[in-house]
């Protein structure tokens, strides 16, 4: 199984870049960060605090994540992938991946499709522990300026009401909660090929690692 882990910061463009390479290759995208904010979405609904621990973990059990066939995720039959994009819910999801019952909850089913399937997958700890031993891991990364105006330029192209200063912000927040998490925080492994994607765009960095894919399978 060719499998392909990519880790990064909020708004590194991870989501993006992954979907392309699965294109590019014509294998599997498994949004992980969507499974993420579709906890935290239900989480949410249900009224309860994504930092409520004792709370969370029981609604466990009541949520089922798939896919619908054009890869729409579906949280327990509703397609919620415009909901789970909304800002709110951006920062719920960084909350809520701080408590080990959620993350054993979406790694075992990551794990579960990984190993039968060729796939491109892009979160926070891919690469150092829900797959460690995939053959390509990536490490992508950019200014926390240009990631804050990245994601700046992405809401208020969805017509979000949100000034950059709080994208910022958000982000720095971020930062700082998925590295100094005591499960499974954001880490550049060791064998990861680090990208600073600042002054890329989006095609030159599919572009990059598609090329070393392509050109390092055989090599393995």
């Amino acid at each position: 199984m060719i499998n392909i882990a990519i880790d990064g910061p909020s708004g590194a463009g991870t989501s993006t870049i992954g979907k392309m390479i699965a294109s590019k290759l014509g294998i599997t995208y498994l949004d992980t960060g969507a499974m993420y904010r579709a906890v935290a979405l239900y989480v949410v609904r249900r009224g309860v605090s994504p930092l409520d621990e004792k709370s969370v973990v029981p609604l466990l059990d009541e949520i089922e994540i798939s896919y619908s066939p054009d890869k729409r995720i579906l949280l327990n039959g509703e397609d919620v992938s415009s909901a789970i994009r909304e800002h709110s819910v951006s920062k719920a999801a960084s909350d809520v991946s701080k408590i080990p019952a959620v993350r054993l909850f979406l790694v075992a089913k990551q794990r579960e499709i990984a190993a039968h399937n060729d796939v491109v997958l892009d979160g926070r700890d891919i690469t150092s522990y829900v797959l460690p031993d995939a053959k390509f891991k990536f490490f992508l990364t950019a200014d926390v300026e240009e990631r804050a105006r990245r994601r700046y330029q992405e809401l208020k192209e969805r017509g979000a009401q949100i000034d950059y200063d709080t994208v910022l912000a958000d982000i720095k927040d971020r930062d700082f909660n998925d590295s100094h998490r005591a499960f499974a925080p954001l880490t550049k492994t060791d064998d990861s090929v680090l990208i600073d994607s600042t002054h890329m765009t989006a095609d030159q960095v599919s572009e990059v690692i598609t090329g070393y894919v392509l050109g390092n399978a055989q090599k393995r």
